[in-house]
């Protein structure tokens, strides 16, 4: 789940690492090619896959599995190997994994219907041109057909290639730039519409830091082992490539070097992720002849007339001091080396869409390197995931016909209205906040958007032209399209009835600037949701995330955003400064959990998500109380009601890392790792330790001057 939508696309965080991780993961288990990155964490949860057999076992019995339990743990000492013992031991990783959980069946499942809906779609060559059939079908048939992509090589990347090397000057240089960016290629700095954080009716421009291909400015500037030794491998990964283009081994080396040098300057002048979750770090309006101003050397008005919209007078500039310095970078970097940057990130932006040598040697670095996996995804997994990408919407339409009927929306909606009004009562009466704040906080809630399932009208993709041709092709004008999309947005009033995610997507979002919570249907299904289970079950894993979703409207970061969806301080001094002790609560908490060695977890980073998951827990357990359910003591597969909401709490994070996963999502997931998201919330709620009958000094009753309490 996640506090906001990508910067690219709306102008606020729907997470950090997916764009830092832009082009660079874009070969990660479960990823083709990366548009808003891919790194085996579809947010909320890990992405892994689960066996049929049990996908149907679990869909059948609509309850726990006391397979999945491991009885012999202490529920008190470690409530994840209580709860998930059972299910990591028989679930190891396959090998196409950096990481594999509970939740993956669901995405499994889902993936398994898409599969059908496009086969059938790619085997129907009668469809009407341009008609949603012929667009899924064929771009679906152009990923598969392996042979035309082999035959092909790096032909389709010929063009480009030509035009980088025939580069003789800056002015030609920027032009350059624009182009790759129009095309998806992330190069020197991010350029997209999004909402005025200070006027959430209109849509503008934003400028952001960029152009990097490693995960995060850390893996350029720290000089720990670990660090030091990825480096390394992405230096190798970089000899490799340029050979694969052509280049002979000597220069294929120092091409590499080139690139790395130039990264790592843009790194030391990117600002770092926990600063990056401040909005106001992140808002500097201004007139494009100010934003001149600090980049002499780069003509803003030649980049906006160049990617098509010239018209455009101002801009969120999202990092002042990184533009500055990137226009020093400009000057002291010679043009042959900007030549090779820009050959490198075309080459790895594509290499996923290429032939098997450029996908291989991809995965070797992005997938084996950085995340800990050992094999490539099947290629139907990939593709299916890739058309989820560039065409989610049209996809999408045949997903739900098939997933999601008209009774499981009207059943989601009544949660949703059950757990806001949870809420309502929560606010009204929190002993620490003041009647004023109260008062704007309620008014908050009460606007919030409840998006649930697909949306009202579906995306128009007619100006995307999709044919069995080119793969590549398709992949190309898709990205074409999406900037182009984007871009159009700037200046106009926000369109409130968008999704940011697709039907499919097993994850949900809370937009801050927009004030709307979000639930594909994709993650609206058993085991989270259904309406056969219990309401335990339910209000334990999807009341839990709605109450997440909720609850990122009033964490760090999305307390500053109004009931309109500004950027305004609602809060008293007093309230803000009451609040802040109870967040560093949080903090201080998950500072203290381990994560490898002495690598721990970041209480800063993780904090958004940390409070999100107190509050929704709390949040949902409250709705709960008010059911039939919650208001007995009836045991069901011999476990009370309230253990039994516990444990559909924990079954949503069953599941494992690989270890470089783990470290790489330490350093730049702004979600804890799943182990301590299982204990984190419940280690704080007296509910939890009566359930149980635990004591004081067991590890799941945190000392009372350390509890953690907020909502």
């Amino acid at each position: 789940m996640r506090a906001g939508k990508v910067e690219s696309k709306r102008g606020y965080m729907r997470t950090l690492i997916k764009l830092a991780v832009l082009a660079a993961l874009c070969s990660v288990p479960g990823s083709l090619m990366a548009q808003t990155g891919a790194y085996c964490r579809a947010g909320f949860f890990p992405e892994a896959t689960v066996s049929g057999q049990d996908a149907e076992t679990q869909q059948q019995t609509h309850g726990l599995d006391p397979a999945d339990l491991d009885t012999t743990a202490n529920a008190c000492v470690n409530f994840f190997q209580f709860a998930d013992g059972g299910w990591n031991k028989s679930h190891p990783i396959p090998p196409q994994y950096a990481s594999w959980g509970t939740f993956n069946w669901l995405l499994n499942k889902n993936q398994d219907v898409l599969r059908g809906i496009l086969e059938k779609a790619a085997a129907d060559r009668d469809t009407a041109q341009g008609s949603t059939e012929q667009k899924i079908g064929d771009y679906y048939a152009s990923c598969m057909d392996e042979d035309a992509i082999e035959k092909a090589g790096i032909q389709p990347l010929e063009s480009e290639l030509t035009r980088i090397n025939d580069i003789s000057n800056m002015q030609q240089l920027e032009k350059e730039v624009a182009r790759l960016q129009s095309m998806g290629v992330p190069v020197l700095f991010r350029f997209s519409s999004g909402q005025d954080y200070k006027n959430s009716t209109l849509e503008i421009a934003n400028a952001f830091q960029g152009g990097l291909a490693l995960p995060d400015r850390d893996y350029y500037v720290k000089d720990d082992a670990r660090e030091q030794k990825i480096r390394a491998a992405y230096i190798m990964h970089l000899t490799s490539m340029f050979k694969l283009v052509g280049d002979d081994p000597a220069t294929a080396t120092q091409e590499a070097h080139t690139v790395m040098a130039i990264e790592t300057n843009l790194a030391k002048i990117s600002m770092d992720r926990v600063a990056m979750r401040d909005p106001e770090s992140r808002y500097h309006k201004m007139a494009i002849a100010q934003f001149q101003s600090m980049t002499p050397d780069f003509s803003w008005s030649t980049y906006l007339e160049d990617v098509g919209y010239p018209d455009v007078k101002e801009v969120n500039v999202g990092q002042p001091d990184f533009f500055k310095r990137l226009n020093d970078q400009l000057t002291s970097t010679s043009l042959s080396d900007w030549k090779i940057y820009l050959r490198w990130h075309l080459v790895n932006a594509a290499a996923p869409a290429l032939s098997s040598k450029f996908v291989d040697e991809n995965f070797d670095f992005f997938g084996k390197t950085l995340t800990g996996a050992k094999e490539l995804q099947p290629r139907w997994k990939r593709c299916v995931q890739m058309t989820d990408r560039q065409l989610g919407e049209a996809l999408g339409q045949k997903y739900v016909e098939v997933a999601f009927p008209p009774e499981a929306k009207a059943a989601a909606l009544k949660m949703v209205h059950n757990l806001v009004n949870a809420l309502h009562d929560d606010i009204e009466t929190l002993p620490w906040m003041s009647p004023a704040t109260k008062q704007q906080a309620i008014a908050k809630l009460s606007h919030i958007m409840l998006k649930v399932g697909y949306p009202d009208k579906w995306r128009d993709y007619s100006a995307y032209r999709v044919s069995r041709e080119s793969f590549y092709g398709n992949v190309i004008r898709g990205r074409e399209f999406q900037f182009r999309y984007e871009m159009a947005k700037i200046g106009k009033p926000v369109n409130r009835t968008e999704w940011g995610m697709t039907p499919p997507t097993v994850n949900a979002y809370y937009n801050p600037s927009m004030n709307e919570i979000v639930f594909p249907a994709g993650i609206l299904q058993w085991p989270f949701f259904d309406a056969k289970a219990d309401d335990a079950l339910n209000y334990g894993g999807i009341g839990a995330v709605i109450g997440h979703e909720m609850t990122h409207g009033f964490d760090d970061q999305g307390r500053k955003f109004d009931a309109e969806g500004n950027l305004r301080d609602w809060w008293t001094p007093d309230d803000a400064k009451n609040f802040q002790a109870r967040a560093d609560c949080v903090e201080h908490q998950f500072d203290g959990y381990v994560v490898q060695g002495d690598v721990h977890e970041n209480g800063k980073l993780v904090l958004g998500e940390s409070i999100a998951d107190l509050g929704g827990l709390t949040i949902a357990y409250k709705a709960f109380l008010k059911t039939p359910e919650g208001q007995s003591g009836e045991k069901i597969q011999g476990f009370t009601p309230v253990q039994r909401f516990f444990l559909a709490w924990a079954r949503t994070w069953e599941g494992t890392h690989r270890p470089e996963m783990d470290l790489m999502l330490a350093k730049t997931d702004p979600h804890p790792l799943d182990k301590y998201r299982a204990i984190a919330a419940p280690s704080n709620m007296a509910v939890f330790a009566s359930a149980f009958d635990c004591k004081a000094g067991d590890p799941m009753v945190r000392p009372p001057d350390q509890v953690c309490r907020i909502w």
